[in-house]
């Protein structure tokens, strides 16, 4: 990989990474180490608030019932969570509502509205859906439902006709909806509902500085002792422990547990798993989300298998389909495709007569512009810069492939991973202390990433393969070193021998022993 290493503005490695996330006064360093929800008062001040509340108050004073429509994706079933715990804390009537990614597709559809309708309720509050949804909101207001939208996407030029919209874009979705209710439920409950804001926006890719890093920062706290009946079964499925839940085992664990069920079945069930208050019920929940992540992460290997099969290198952009692929998944095979092969792809869900497509870019291509081109082969899109998804009439997906493949894309034939360094340091700097220190950077994530350093001429010595040949094990400098998914490296190194070593310091336990290891990114042979 090529290494960019950030400019050397410290001695100071604390101090250079501080620098390196644009953190130079006290008062933002301090803000950093010590986040707090309420620095950022103006911010939670989402307009529409007042007279949202006002009407979700007067539904609940009426008896009405209220329809909670949420997103299939953590941020929404999160949100959701947090809108039917608050309301009915105050006697609400609360139904939630999630779509089904496969027959309804994201956000707000007649069929939910007419739902709605015959459940007898005259208001829905969106929650991470519902800024672009006008045709939508029109229908609402035809069959008389109010509809409060909250939401964090970007809006189009024109905004919905609703009878409110508590919108922002500096938050996601879930959190959206807790600055809604957190100023009509008790105390106790608004501190509780954290443990959601924070799951959502580590999932959501929201950056981890300034509001977001609060909100996990705090969420996190609630989270490691959660009483929540789900959460701890979830937890205890996943052979977690309370107490030792970070942004890893949030983005990488719990995570696609919850969004696991909206990918391959109904994501009703996390969030039951969410709002259950029967322990059996949990552990049962608990376990068929774990099951089904387990039947995505196959189907997933398998379908990225035979997406690279079908790969045309000589392409610019990679358009593959398939009639077996999930819906569900595809997104997950675009990412793929585009980290590997360093190019925009698309992966489509063959449908016999609609199907859904999943993008995914790199930096230089706006590739929901890009589709939004041939709006007149699609029946629906949306998204950002480097993400997208749309439905388009399978009679029209040759024509489609066609226009984009012939479309002149600005990239080399030859695109360079990049790596970004945080600083060079010398070997004589690794310490435990030095690890501790890093460890108060957490939570990582999006805008705060785990600090990756480079270190010069170190030498190589007892190396070996661990995991059927598939990881490498050295020392460097008398430093443990593992490389993971590095095992072929074996072959070109030599006891004696000095490389140049990009790497994250951790310390790892092992039988009581503690002892600081590098997690090897990258390996440049002198």
């Amino acid at each position: 990989m090529k290494w960019r290493i950030a400019p050397k503005k410290s001695d100071n490695l604390i101090k250079q990474l501080l620098i390196n996330r644009g953190l130079i006064t006290q008062e933002e360093k301090h803000q950093f180490f010590h986040p707090k929800i309420s620095d950022f008062e103006k911010d939670l001040k989402i307009p529409g608030t007042e007279k949202a509340q006002k009407r979700i108050l007067q539904a609940i004073k009426n008896g009405e019932p209220i329809i909670v429509y949420g997103d299939y994706d953590v941020d929404g079933i999160c949100g959701s969570a947090i809108l039917y715990k608050g309301l009915t804390s105050m006697g609400a009537k609360v139904l939630p509502y999630i779509p089904h990614r496969e027959r309804e597709g994201y956000g707000l559809s007649k069929v939910g509205l007419d739902f709605a309708k015959n459940q007898g309720a005259s208001l829905v509050v969106t929650v991470d859906n519902g800024i672009v949804a006008l045709e939508q909101a029109e229908y609402a207001r035809e069959i008389g439902l109010d509809l409060i939208i909250t939401d964090h996407h970007l809006p189009l030029d024109k905004k919905p006709v609703a009878y409110e919209i508590v919108h922002s874009t500096k938050m996601c979705g879930a959190a959206v909806a807790w600055c809604l209710i957190e100023g009509i439920v008790k105390r106790e409950l608004r501190e509780e509902l954290l443990q959601f804001v924070s799951l959502a926006t580590v999932c959501d890719l929201m950056p981890l500085v300034g509001l977001g890093r609060s909100f996990v920062f705090e969420g996190f706290k609630i989270l490691n002792r959660t009483t929540n009946l789900g959460l701890l079964s979830l937890i205890n499925e996943s052979s977690l422990m309370l107490g030792e839940i970070s942004s890893y085992e949030v983005g990488h664990i719990l995570g696609p547990r919850l969004n696991a069920m909206g990918r391959l079945e109904h994501a009703i069930d996390s969030l039951r798993l969410l709002c259950t208050k029967d322990p059996q019920k949990a552990k049962k929940l608990a376990k068929l989300l774990s099951e089904t992540n387990t039947t995505r992460q196959q189907l997933t290997t398998d379908a990225i298998e035979q997406a690279k099969l079908l790969i045309d290198r000589s392409k610019k952009i990679h358009i593959l389909t398939s009639h077996k692929w999930s819906p569900g998944i595809i997104g997950l095979i675009a990412g793929r495709i585009t980290d590997e092969y360093l190019r925009p792809s698309i992966a489509i869900s063959l449908g016999e007569t609609v199907s859904k497509g999943s993008a995914r870019s790199v930096d230089g291509v706006n590739i929901v512009e890009l589709i939004r081109k041939h709006a007149d082969l699609l029946v629906d899109v949306g998204g950002h810069p480097k993400a997208a998804g749309f439905s388009i009439a399978t009679k029209n997906i040759t024509l489609f492939k066609k226009r984009l493949e012939e479309i002149v894309i600005a990239l080399p034939d030859e695109v360079e991973r990049v790596l970004q360094i945080e600083a060079e340091v010398d070997g004589k700097q690794l310490t435990k202390g030095l690890v501790d220190q890093l460890n108060k950077f957490e939570p990582f994530g999006l805008g705060n990433p785990r600090p990756i350093f480079a270190t010069r001429k170190m030498q190589v010595s007892d190396i070996r393969t661990v995991g059927e040949g598939k990881h490498l094990k050295f020392k460097v400098d008398g430093f443990d070193a593992i490389a993971f998914g590095m095992g072929d490296l074996q072959s070109m190194l030599q006891n004696g021998q000095q490389i140049d070593l990009a790497y994250i310091p951790e310390l790892n336990d092992f039988n009581g022993d503690e002892k600081l290891q590098l997690k090897v990114k990258d390996v440049k042979i002198n």
